[in-house]
């Protein structure tokens, strides 16, 4: 089979569950995004010659424009590229800082007691548009007007809303009905665009064709920059154009571990991507086939594993340009089995201290992509919360994240406290896996907290329990709450599981100590895509998730 980790023994997992669909199969190459057209845009760029990236970064300025919630120019990217001739593998961290001339004191002594969530004060420089031209200009055959055509297209012309979509309007009106610039386009009749009615941002469609024109230069360092920093000072405000300026994506080659025979591989800090690596890491110390797919013993160690790996991130991680970040150490398999040992096989964990390690010197949206070639694209790119800070920038028709509200504290000594010029902690992370140097698969998830703690289950659903891509995504899930937030840190543990989890399995957690809530059948949330190859074959194999109007589809 095309994910090739493992073959599937276990017969009671046709049991388990039914799944809704196949997987996708291809061979001249593979979309797999949150809505279709999106998807739609990554094919027509395939079948114009374009490769693996070309399809990604069309599909990603697609779903700017289609997915207004999840992502956009105003937002951030991060992703993982394969280079099946070079053998290469790349990771790019596309964030941005924070505005340079405020600290945690400045709030502080204007009342604030942590950050505002909203509105102007939460943005942060956006690092999307730098990092889509980092990709056009080293790895994709199409031009950039062929590969923004798609979105200006939508943004000039409009596109009727889907249920979701009118849904994720509805849901965001009164925070974007604070803003002129967001009410015009979201609810220009006063209320809340409906299903089947069309979403026109003829402004952003001007932009996109300004950045088409002018590139990363002019976003930053020119005319856009300067119209984005003056609407977000006239609204109060602290990110200024000569915070834009200067601003390049990082580069970089990929973190990875080992896990039974399978190199995997992540975005590194300010990423998150490095908790996937720990929580794999620490499942690996156990026979996690053994205890049988979704059973109480596997739930409750992947729930454990997740508890362990988010206090390290709680204690440790931060802005590596901001102080040092111990990610040898985190990653060490040593300390996976001293993290391991800590688990109690009987009893659920309600206080979870960081490990101690040796002395040493929202909303997103996820897409991937592969080729006839061989190449891959793990991309994530996403405003934060759903419309991130609500602030359209003036008459630019960009939405602006909020990942300074969301992601900086202003609890003092915090790992992630504001700074200027720092970059928050990103809930982003994008994943692929591979073996004799050569990846096979990429796949990843919106949905914050939540992301590395699907991903490991779609992982170790992949590679300990031989599901194919769909059956992986399709699995019932569950998720621990909370994360790292530190406004809910305290909070007390709870499970939410779907309905489709056994009964016996959720009874033998809550014997166990855990909290229990059980959601519908599909009802814990996330929008997870995996593409994988046969390397001997050239077979592409998308696997789509059923809790998304998106899928995986080939040429």
């Amino acid at each position: 089979m095309a994910v090739d980790v493992k073959e599937t023994t276990d017969k009671s997992l046709e049991a388990s569950f039914q799944q809704s669909r196949s997987p996708a199969f291809s061979r001249g190459g593979m979309v797999a995004a949150a809505h279709p057209l999106a998807v739609a845009a990554g094919l027509d760029a395939l079948r114009k010659g374009g490769n693996a990236m070309d399809a990604a970064i069309a599909a990603a300025l697609t779903t700017g424009v289609v997915i207004p919630a999840m992502n956009g120019l105003g937002g951030d990217c991060f992703m993982i590229h394969w280079d099946n001739k070079k053998k290469r593998a790349t990771a790019v961290n596309g964030s941005g800082i924070g505005p340079r001339s405020v600290d945690r004191d400045w709030f502080v002594s204007r009342g604030h007691e942590k950050m505002p969530f909203y509105g102007p004060l939460s943005i942060a420089v956006p690092g999307a548009v730098a990092a889509y031209f980092w990709a056009i200009e080293n790895h994709c055959k199409l031009g950039p007007t062929e590969l923004f055509e798609y979105g200006i297209h939508y943004a000039e012309n409009g596109f009727p809303l889907s249920v979701s979509g009118a849904r994720m309007i509805r849901v965001a009106g009164t925070e974007l009905g604070n803003f002129k610039s967001s009410r015009e386009v979201f609810m220009p009749d006063g209320e809340p665009l409906g299903v089947g009615e069309f979403l026109v941002n003829k402004n952003l469609a001007n932009t996109m064709r300004l950045v088409e024109k002018g590139g990363p230069e002019l976003f930053y360092d020119g005319e856009i920059a300067q119209r984005i920093g003056a609407a977000i000072e006239e609204a109060g405000g602290q990110v200024s154009a000569s915070d834009f300026g200067g601003h390049v994506s990082e580069i970089y080659e990929p973190i990875s571990v080992d896990y039974r025979g399978i190199t995997i591989y992540e975005t590194k800090p300010p990423s998150q991507g490095h908790l996937v690596l720990q929580e794999m890491n620490i499942l690996e110390n156990a026979d996690m086939a053994g205890y049988g797919h979704n059973s109480a013993d596997a739930l409750h160690l992947m729930i454990e594993a997740k508890k362990r790996a988010f206090a390290d991130r709680l204690a440790y991680a931060k802005d590596p340009l901001f102080g040092h970040v111990p990610l040898d150490e985190m990653l060490s398999k040593e300390f996976a089995a001293e993290r391991y040992a800590t688990i109690d096989m009987t009893k659920a964990t309600e206080k979870v201290a960081a490990g101690a390690l040796p002395e040493s010197g929202g909303d997103t949206t996820y897409l991937c992509t592969a080729d006839a070639e061989g190449n891959m694209v793990s991309l994530i790119t996403s405003l934060s919360a759903g419309f991130g800070s609500q602030f359209m920038a003036g008459d630019t028709g960009v939405l602006m994240n909020n990942r300074a509200g969301r992601g900086f504290s202003l609890e003092e000594g915090h790992p992630n406290v504001i700074e200027p010029g720092k970059r928050t902690m990103h809930t982003l992370n994008c994943y692929a896996l591979g073996r004799d140097g050569e990846i096979f698969l990429v796949g990843g998830t919106p949905g914050g907290d939540q992301q590395p703690q699907w991903n490991m289950q779609v992982l170790t659903n992949m590679i300990d329990y031989g599901m194919d891509v769909q059956a992986a995504v399709e699995a019932p899930r569950w998720t621990s709450f909370p994360g790292t937030d530190p406004i809910n840190i305290d909070n007390e543990f709870v499970v939410r599981a779907e309905s489709r989890i056994s009964p016996e399995a959720l009874a033998g957690l809550r014997e166990r100590g855990h909290r229990v809530e059980v959601l519908e059948p599909y009802g814990a949330g996330g929008t997870m895509f995996v593409i994988s190859r046969d390397t001997e074959t050239g077979v592409l194999q998308g696997g789509g998730d059923p809790r998304s109007e998106g899928l995986a589809m080939g040429i």
